[in-house]
């Protein structure tokens, strides 16, 4: 699915009052505790890539505009030996996801700077940047070709069109764009799944794999016809999700089934010709999910990532290999408890670097292509867009930690690590950020549950401090040492709370058994966890047991609606976008396959999961106070469940408050909205579980 994660009272006015956040230019005599004016100060770093002469790193920084209610991004360059960046892009737009060619001497990259996403190009040498492509229906995910002369890029196209040449087809897609737009009717008419996705009706268009002259022409659609070219489910994406071919005659690309696309994680590698022919599915004797190709140096191998089980995007994520030329596929990993994420070959194919979840941390390993070893190469905190030098010397990453936005890494050949952007260490270092404690507790089955315990800023452990007590999305998914601009440990702790954040069952990072613990049970042994990781805080002296407060997102909104049922520990919840009745839930959502294997089936086979773990069963335990937040365009926990539970718990009598962004998804992600999201939560946490040691 997944559905996905997330001081004092003078620290509270500073939030709720909007008092600007102190020049991040001018440092602070002594570290204070972060406000939410700091969240946004903060420079929000992405998608760096090293060059290939590993000299210079690219990188897109966002900045927000919480007065206008905007976000800008630019490209800029680190020199990977030291140095200041410099930016190399400009405007209020948005410049994203730069690319390097494999010369080094130019850049391709996303923007909006003509009014919706098209590719620029932009030589390093000096110059402006050029327009390469002005197709009507936008363009993204540039991708270089090995020999420099194509550009892969991926586009939303109406497919009835898509078997025209490409002129008539753009004029085509743009008359039908133009059409609706002018059309007072505003009806929608779908007679398939997927008819939406996230937060985006998918109006019926499809999502085409396109490829375009690097020096400038006509792009050409190479996955025509009524089907999706490319991933539309973040889920089986780790980036850049084609690839072309060593010789740069074809691309191989990661493909979602041809049918039962709302139900089925088949995903397939196709490889399609560029100058026009048949593609060929190189993976179809998986029925699980493959996806993100990589070729070796040497062109003889592919690697991509694959799953075993149908029909569970959470399986776990093996590195697989098979002969460049086809052949039967290996498992590197298949030995390997770890879920691999993205990768990059080293020279000469005997070694791949990824990045893995490892106990609430996302290190980068070495693997061996000989044995399928795995070994840690360069640890701390969570790793991320990984990219490699020519020469296999240096490795380019985005590394996080939970007391650091991520920031633009180098990582030399010995594993260790240097920040090459640093563009928040001015800010940075005016804060008190305290790193947090992990502790391990027995949860349900005597299994290890691994929490983190973050202690507001100028802790003294003498007084009684309020809980925070925050569960994870997913439920496939972790509290990791990482940073979020959306649920932020650090932006909680320094109201004056304690903040605990456990991973129970179903958490990834900590071997595919204890993931697979959540499927069908979800208010079970999670629970339990969850329960004991209260237990273990409760003891603490420090822990002010009159004074807690549980909160979460997605599947920690579900949680929290199955606290309201089943424990009176907490004085007040907090539910975002979180499910409230299984039945209505399958219904509605839009990946049917995530329901289908938590319950194992549809609601009208087997009924015991629905039953036994869905909240709105046992409203008759209804009655802590409770602050609803459920948003009109989260098509993945859609806005009924936000309802349904506003509206058991008025009748019951029992406090509560529900806030709709009718503008928002699963997240809320426009900086006013997030300002006034965070501002209602801290209010309403203050109501009811008052801030600061005593």
């Amino acid at each position: 699915m997944k559905l996905l994660v997330w001081s004092s009272c003078v620290a509270l006015l500073l939030v709720t009052t909007g008092v600007q956040a102190a020049d991040p230019a001018k440092p602070a005599d002594k570290p204070r505790a972060m406000t939410l004016d700091d969240l946004f100060a903060f420079k929000r770093i992405s998608d760096p890539q090293i060059s290939p002469d590993g000299k210079t790193i690219a990188y897109a920084v966002t900045t927000v505009d919480l007065a206008k209610n905007s976000t800008a991004s630019t490209i800029w360059l680190a020199p990977t030996a030291g140095g200041s960046p410099r930016q190399l892009t400009s405007g209020p737009k948005h410049d994203r996801h730069p690319r390097f060619s494999p010369d080094g001497k130019q850049l391709v990259f996303d923007s909006s700077r003509s009014g919706e996403s098209q590719l620029w190009v932009i030589d390093l040498a000096g110059g402006e940047a050029r327009q390469l492509t002005t197709i009507s229906t936008h363009a993204h995910g540039g991708v270089w070709s090995p020999d420099g002369k194509w550009i892969a890029f991926v586009s939303a196209v109406y497919p009835e069109f898509s078997e025209k040449p490409f002129a008539e087809s753009d004029a085509a897609n743009k008359k039908r764009a133009e059409e609706e737009e002018k059309n007072p009717v505003k009806a929608r008419v779908f007679d398939k799944l997927f008819y939406r996705h996230w937060d985006s009706w998918v109006e019926g268009k499809r999502q085409h794999l396109f490829v375009v002259p690097a020096a400038g022409g006509e792009p050409r659609d190479l996955t025509p016809g009524d089907r999706d070219g490319a991933p539309t489910s973040s889920t089986f994406s780790a980036g850049d999700d084609y690839a072309f071919t060593p010789d740069s005659q074809a691309v191989v690309t990661t493909a979602p089934p041809q049918t039962d696309e709302a139900w089925s994680t088949n995903y397939d590698l196709w490889r399609v010709p560029i100058g026009g022919g048949k593609a060929e599915n190189l993976t179809a004797a998986n029925a699980a999910a493959d996806g993100f190709p990589r070729f070796s140096p040497d062109g003889k191998w592919l690697a991509y990532r694959s799953q075993r089980r149908a029909g569970y995007e959470a399986d776990r994520w093996e590195l697989t290999v098979m002969p460049a030329a086809g052949g039967a596929p290996k498992s590197l990993t298949s030995g390997v408890d770890r879920s691999i994420e993205a990768f990059v070959w080293a020279p000469g194919g005997e070694t791949i670097y990824c990045t893995a979840e490892q106990n609430a941390a996302a290190p980068v390993f070495k693997l061996s292509v000989k044995d399928g070893k795995l070994t840690p190469f360069s640890s701390g905190g969570t790793h991320s867009s990984l990219s490699i030098a020519a020469d296999g010397k240096s490795l380019g990453c985005l590394r996080a930690a939970m007391t650091q936005p991520g920031e633009a890494f180098v990582i030399d050949a010995q594993g260790q690590a240097k920040n090459v952007s640093e563009a928040n260490k001015s800010l940075l270092s005016q804060l008190d950020l305290p790193r947090p404690e992990s502790v391990t507790v027995k949860g349900a089955d005597g299994a290890s549950v691994q929490m983190w315990i973050l202690k507001p800023p100028g802790f003294d452990p003498k007084k009684k401090w309020p809980l925070a007590f925050l569960v994870h999305g997913g439920p496939q998914g972790a509290w990791e040492d990482a940073w979020s601009f959306r649920w932020n440990p650090e932006l909680w702790a320094a109201q004056g709370y304690v903040v605990a954040l456990p991973n129970p069952r179903g958490s990834t990072g900590f071997g595919q058994k204890f993931v697979d613990e959540i499927s069908g049970d979800w208010g079970g042994r999670c629970y339990d966890d969850l329960m004991a990781a209260l237990a273990y805080l409760e003891k603490q002296p420090y822990i002010d047991t009159t004074r807690m407060a549980a909160a979460g997102a997605s599947f920690g909104g579900y949680m929290m609606n199955w606290f309201e049922g089943h424990t009176d520990k907490f004085k007040t919840l907090i539910t975002h976008c979180g499910v409230f009745n299984f039945d209505s839930m399958y219904a509605t959502t839009d990946e049917l396959w995530f329901d289908e294997w938590e319950h194992g089936g549809p609601p009208w086979g087997k009924r015991e999961s629905y039953e036994k773990h869905s909240p709105h069963r046992f409203a008759q335990n209804f009655k802590t106070p409770m602050l609803i937040i459920h948003n009109d365009l989260d098509f993945r926990v859609p806005i009924a469940e936000g309802l349904q539970l506003f509206t058991t718990l008025k009748r019951l009598g029992v406090p509560t408050k529900m806030i709709n962004f009718p503008d928002e998804g699963h997240w809320v992600l426009k900086p006013a909205n997030s300002a006034y999201w965070h501002r209602e939560v801290f209010a309403w946490l203050t109501k009811y579980v008052p801030p600061g040691g005593r």
